[in-house]
């Protein structure tokens, strides 16, 4: 009998950045073995296409992506909880572990703007895959 896999979910204001490129290294770096989610606080309309394009030069693919919003079940349904601007908003539950990535806003920004801010949230992925127990890929 396996052990259930870990669930993570990513959380910003508008789920069209910061949250979509972590659910999305995540993913990529350690697969099938985390669940992945995120989602907004105020989610906005569309992924940022900055973002969907700095993705895309590392090999990601997020173009289908939709920001979705924030809701208890999601949290409830998670082990870790990981905001990044939004965490006052974020509900608490006892059992839950609970990070805060301070991270630049891209929002608005071009694509150059954009790469530092995804490179940063790959090594905090990376980082945090490593304390799940879910060894990355790559």
């Amino acid at each position: 009998m396996s052990e259930p896999k870990p669930s993570v979910l990513f959380v910003c204001v508008h789920n069209a950045g910061r949250s979509q490129m972590a659910a999305a290294w995540l993913t990529h770096l350690a697969g099938d073995r985390v669940e992945v989610r995120s989602a907004g606080s105020a989610p906005a309309d569309n992924v940022n296409p900055a973002v969907v394009e700095a993705m895309r030069e590392v090999g990601i693919d997020i173009s289908a992506e939709t920001p979705k919003v924030l809701t208890v079940d999601a949290v409830q349904a998670s082990d870790v909880c990981i905001t990044m601007g939004c965490g006052d908003v974020c509900p608490v539950f006892p059992g839950k572990k609970y990070l805060d990535w301070k991270l630049e806003d891209p929002a608005g920004q071009g694509v150059e703007a954009v790469r530092p801010i995804r490179d940063q949230i790959k090594v905090l992925v990376e980082d945090l895959i490593a304390g799940l127990g879910a060894d990355s890929r790559g």
